[in-house]
C-alpha cells in the first residue's frame, strides 16, 4: 500500500514536534514518524524547569513544554504515527515504514512525500574506559528515561562522571528519585554547569572532583569498584 502525504517528519521530539507544527501553517498536510510510545522525545525527560530566555520557555518544565507541543499539534492535525521506524528511503521520496512493534501486528507501509524532513535527534557520545561495557554503566539519558519516564530506579549508589548540566541534573534528580550518589567527577579544574544547579548538589553534601577523570572500573558481571585519577594542567594523569 502506498501513501500520499505532502510532509513527512521523522521524528517526534522537540525539534520533530516544531517542524510538524509549522508545516501545517503553509498549508501542507503532515505525517509524523516517531518510534516511541509517545512523541515528545527528550522533554518527558525533564522535569526541571528551564534556565533561558521567556522565547524559550524559561521557567517551564519540560514535560509542560513537551504537552504544549503535542497540543499544538493536534490543534493542526498533524497525524502520528508511534511504535513506528523508518526503515529505508528509496527514489522520488518513498519512505518504507515498519509499523507496530508487536510481531504479529507489524505493518509495512510505503509513502510518497513531496517533502522529508529527518529530525533524529541525537545520540550521547559515550565515554570509553576499561571495564566501561560492564553492567551498571550508562548514559545519563538512560538513567532519565528509567526515572522521569518508567519511574524505575536504575540502581541504589550512583558515581556521575561530569558536572555539566547534564550531569548535575541528573545527580539531583537521582537523589529526588531516592538513590545515592557518591560524587561527581569532573576533567575541568571547576565546576562546567550553572551554579545553580551546582549549588543543589553542595546542599546535599555531595562532593565534586574536579581536576579528575575515571581511570577504570572494577567488577565480575557487575561494577563493584571504580578507579578515580587526577590530572594535572596539561590533562595528564597523575
Amino acid at each position: 500500500m502506498q501513501i500520499m502525504r505532502e510532509a513527512v517528519v521523522i521524528g517526534g521530539g522537540p525539534s520533530g514536534l516544531s517542524a510538524a507544527i509549522e508545516a501545517p501553517k503553509a498549508g501542507a498536510e503532515v505525517l509524523q514518524i516517531d518510534e516511541n510510545i509517545r512523541a515528545g522525545g527528550q522533554l518527558f525527560k525533564q522535569i526541571h524547569k528551564f534556565f533561558s530566555f521567556s522565547a524559550h520557555y524559561s521557567g517551564t518544565r519540560g514535560f509542560d513544554i513537551g504537552e504544549k507541543l503535542l497540543n499544538e499539534a493536534r490543534k493542526y492535525d498533524v497525524e502520528i504515527y508511534l511504535n513506528s521506524v523508518v526503515i529505508g528511503i528509496f527514489k522520488e521520496n518513498i519512505i518504507a515504514i515498519e509499523k507496530g512493534y508487536d510481531y504479529d501486528k507489524k505493518e509495512l507501509i510505503m509513502i510518497k512525500a513531496k517533502r522529508i524532513v529527518i529530525a533524529t535527534g541525537a545520540s550521547e557520545n559515550a565515554m570509553s574506559f576499561p571495564g566501561w561495557t560492564l553492567p551498571g554503566v550508562m548514559g545519563a539519558g538512560a538513567v532519565q528515561t528509567m526515572i522521569n519516564v518508567n519511574r524505575v530506579l536504575p540502581g541504589k549508589r550512583f558515581l556521575i562522571v561530569e558536572s555539566g548540566n547534564v550531569g548535575l541534573i541528573v545527580a539531583y534528580q537521582l537523589l529526588q528519585a531516592g538513590a545515592e550518589v557518591l560524587a561527581l567527577v569532573e576533567a575541568l579544574p571547576q565546576i562546567s554547569g550553572y551554579q545553580v544547579h551546582a549549588a543543589k548538589i553542595k546542599r546535599a553534601d555531595v562532593p565534586i572532583y574536579t581536576s579528575t577523570t575515571i581511570l577504570k572500573v572494577n567488577g565480575i558481571n557487575r561494577i563493584e569498584q571504580a578507579i578515580l585519577c587526577k590530572l594535572d594542567k596539561n590533562w595528564k594523569k597523575i
